[in-house]
């Protein structure tokens, strides 16, 4: 399928359109991409980019305008250097995971990811098969006119994206974070690292990281708990993160001219090899 594109400071970021949640990431690095450098910045980009991904996404196509410059620029502007926000979603006019990587010597790249959702999906077999069926219908919602309620014939949303960085069109690599609700947030931070600081894959992947929850908590890891009181002043409701599954684990390959370069987190169990 046609990916979804954003060009974030030279480079052309691809994810997986909906029903799938790499909106989430290209709307933060978009929102992020003209505001101060900031921990606190990066935070509510995403902040607003989840609020967006929870009201808007189902299965159809995303509404062109989360991704429109102006439309960017006019949720860039909630964001205030002063104190975090509280997000609500853009306003429109009506009308159990694995992820892996792989690049050959031809330049062809894979950006794979597959789960069964929770519990190891619904304990259904299909007969005969030995295949495992999921439960991604637990995505679904049950709000009349949300894009995605229930319904027959709809496919519900779901965190499973796999993502692809592309230098003026030329493959620069795969890239993708396991996690659930993390994911989109781990593709946003993994590009910043990448993109912006200039990190090496492995130490793009091992850079601690941060999440926005659901209930509008940011828990960090170890290696930000010295940015609390930052936050806290700037009226972040922070705590520190224990469980590093809950940060997200990531694969990343990156093509520099002859060469290929893998990491693999360490938060996982996962490796880069060359063969």
């Amino acid at each position: 399928m046609e990916p979804l594109r954003l060009h974030y400071r030279g480079v052309e970021v691809g994810e997986l359109p909906p029903n799938g949640q790499g909106a989430a990431a290209l709307i933060a690095l978009g929102l992020y991409d003209g505001l101060a450098p900031t921990l606190h910045a990066r935070i509510e980009s995403m902040k607003l980019a989840l609020a967006d991904a929870s009201a808007h996404i189902g299965d159809s196509l995303l509404p062109d305008a989360l991704l429109a410059h102006d439309h960017l620029a006019e949720r860039r502007a909630l964001v205030r250097p002063d104190r975090a926000i509280v997000p609500a979603p853009s306003a429109f006019p009506r009308g159990g995971t694995t992820y892996l990587c792989a690049v050959d010597g031809d330049g062809m790249a894979v950006s794979l990811i597959q789960s069964l959702y929770e519990s190891f999906g619904s304990g259904i077999v299909a007969p005969g098969t030995g295949v495992v069926l999921q439960n991604r219908a637990s995505g679904f919602v049950e709000i009349e006119g949300h894009p995605n309620v229930l319904a027959a014939s709809k496919r519900p949303f779901h965190t499973i994206i796999p993502g692809m960085l592309l230098d003026r069109g030329e493959l620069l690599g795969p890239f993708g974070v396991m996690g659930g609700g993390m994911q989109a947030q781990g593709h946003f931070q993994v590009v910043v690292h990448l993109v912006d600081e200039g990190l090496d894959p492995q130490a793009a992947l091992d850079a601690p990281r941060w999440r926005v929850d659901e209930d509008g908590v940011v828990e960090l890891e170890p290696g930000l708990w010295d940015r609390k009181r930052e936050l806290r002043a700037l009226g972040h409701d922070v705590r520190r993160g224990t469980d590093p599954h809950r940060f997200g684990v990531g694969q990343v390959i990156l093509r520099l001219e002859d060469a290929l370069i893998g990491g693999s987190d360490g938060r996982g169990d996962g490796f880069a090899a060359g063969f």
